[in-house]
């Protein structure tokens, strides 16, 4: 990035800063700050702040410019200590992050920068379903990071001191890791006996449940021929095994809806097996482990500027997460209104504000908006007016 491109930047984040009221977080006293600044060649982090260093948090970003800004999880008794065993530990929020370049299926060089957000929109949906559904948690918020993806900040009190070991439990349980299919399965009496059934009522099992009895349904309804063909889908069953189970699912549905792993014999346990590995498959959050396991960890300021974007970092309520485009709804309005002119250096395929257009090589003027996210990803460079 050249030095008018660094310097137009700046000065235009400042501008942002100027107009914007950034929020602080819950306990902002006791949380380390850090900030990258425009710095020429370097993406060195300004770190080991605390809010009494930072001073006002409107006037210094709006002094400073910095192209990313982060605060900690953590909460510290000493937040602006110079080393971690001098900080004083006290708690920390559990953090989840969903980076699109990491997803399952999703190649960057054959993916676009629209398409992959999009992707990643999907996969926080299924995370904060976990979220809610299996753990419960209330004190959260959801943000699109002005990137590539989106966090989500949990702060409920019983989680905010647990240890980096119960975190990664946390990280296996979404992300199923060694998950013992067996033990989603339990007995309950009836007339007597015992019989084995799978477990309803939330988490894995629950998730297992719904997909056989959603299989089940539609199965009955289906052709046999399709239905077996949809049966032969599954993991370890084939064509004769797939008979067998479509005959059990047609005698035996309310003892199957029920969750009934032993109705109609062996095959049910075999279809049950087969629907955990497509659920595992399907339905794991592809988190980054490192950053929900550090119990120290630096992320992104919601309401700060993206660096590498120009995108507003977005705290989403529930409500508004369906229906948010993180290329239209993040632009900042201060960079809205006026056409700059910039020297396009990687032309080609651009969704940008609702819009997909080709950006041609060389100068060109564009709203400044457009002009700001393209120089922030390294495809223009700023032309003298």
């Amino acid at each position: 990035m050249e030095a008018r491109t660094r310097t137009y930047l700046e000065g235009r984040f400042g501008d942002y800063y100027r107009r914007s009221d950034v929020s602080l977080p819950p306990a902002a006293e006791r949380r380390e700050w850090g900030h990258i600044p425009w710095s020429a060649g370097s993406t060195t982090m300004i770190r080991h702040q605390s809010l009494l260093d930072v001073g006002d948090l409107s006037d210094f970003l709006h002094r400073t410019a910095p192209r990313h800004v982060y605060f900690s999880s953590a909460r510290f008794s000493d937040p602006g200590a110079s080393s971690m065993d001098e900080k004083g530990w006290r708690s920390a929020d559990l953090v989840f992050d969903l980076d699109a370049d990491h997803l399952p299926g999703v190649d960057p060089a054959e993916t676009t920068y629209a398409e992959m957000l999009a992707a990643c929109k999907e996969e926080l949906l299924n995370l904060l379903s976990f979220i809610d559904d299996d753990f419960g948690f209330e004190e959260t918020e959801a943000v699109f990071s002005g990137g590539r993806g989106y966090h989500v900040h949990v702060r409920d009190p019983e989680v905010r001191e647990l240890d980096s070991e119960a975190r990664r439990e946390i990280v296996d349980y979404v992300r199923a890791i060694d998950l013992d299919v067996e033990g989603l399965i339990g007995t309950e009496s009836n007339r007597g006996t015992t019989r084995r059934v799978l477990r309803r009522r939330g988490g894995w099992g629950a998730r297992v449940h719904r997909r056989l009895v959603d299989l089940a349904e539609r199965l009955r309804e289906m052709d046999e021929a399709d239905a077996l063909d949809r049966l032969q889908e599954l993991d370890g069953i084939g064509e004769g095994r797939a008979t067998t189970i479509l005959g059990q699912i047609q005698h035996n549905f309310e003892a199957i809806r029920r969750g009934n792993v032993e109705a109609g014999g062996p095959g049910t346990r075999i279809l049950v097996d087969a629907l955990a590995a497509e659920a595992i498959e399907e339905e794991t959050a592809p988190i980054d482990e490192p950053v929900t396991t550090d119990t120290k960890r630096l992320i992104r300021l919601p309401g700060s500027l993206h660096g590498g974007s120009g995108l507003t970092v977005t705290p989403l309520s529930r409500e508004e997460l369906d229906d948010f485009r993180p290329l239209e709804d993040a632009i900042p309005e201060r960079f809205r209104g006026r056409e700059i002119r910039v020297d396009v250096t990687d032309p080609g395929p651009t969704t940008f504000d609702g819009d997909t257009f080709t950006i041609p090589e060389g100068e060109q003027s564009v709203e400044e908006c457009l002009g700001i996210f393209l120089m922030t990803r390294g495809r223009a460079e700023k032309i003298k007016e």
